[in-house]
């Protein structure tokens, strides 16, 4: 997934945050397979998701003028992943982020509050392994459909 700009390129970095080690190897490989292969950034809790975008003494981990897609787990130690995507939505250069909630959780009202704060998509993860394989290859086909804006593009 490629952004494009006024005749310039610019590659999307994929952020995964999952605590889940397995679930994330499994995300990567199938994002491979259907063919995107851009930077991928894990983290394993929130907080380092927090620190990467607000940095831990206000000094940002991340580049303002790269583009970001973040699939965002739930239950997460540390922080847990509304909190970040509440976070990120909430900040006026961030929101333009799209997060994509990536979660075993699928409870209407937990679907329905991520929305609420911004969330781009929820996409409840199958707990079949071949189900799961074949969202994440959705999920892939999907991704390299969207256009994705820097964080603060220079003008």
């Amino acid at each position: 997934m490629i952004m494009k700009k006024a005749g310039m390129t610019k590659e999307v970095m994929i952020l995964i945050a999952d605590d889940d080690a397995g679930h994330a190897r499994l995300i990567e490989k199938n994002l491979s397979r259907v063919g995107l292969h851009n930077r991928i950034q894990r983290f394993e809790n929130g907080q380092q998701v927090l620190d990467f975008f607000f940095g831990k003494s206000g000094d940002p981990g991340h580049d303002a003028n790269a583009a970001y897609l973040l699939l965002l787990d739930i239950r997460m130690p540390k922080v847990d992943g509304v909190e970040v995507l509440r976070r990120i939505k909430g900040d006026p250069l961030l929101r333009k982020i799209p997060v994509i909630m990536l979660t075993t959780t699928d409870d209407p009202r937990e679907v329905a509050h991520c929305h609420v704060l911004g969330c781009n998509s929820y996409i409840v993860k199958p707990v079949d392994y071949d189900k799961f394989a074949d969202a994440i290859n959705n999920l892939g086909l999907y991704i390299s459909l969207i256009e994705v804006p820097e964080v603060n593009p220079q003008r």
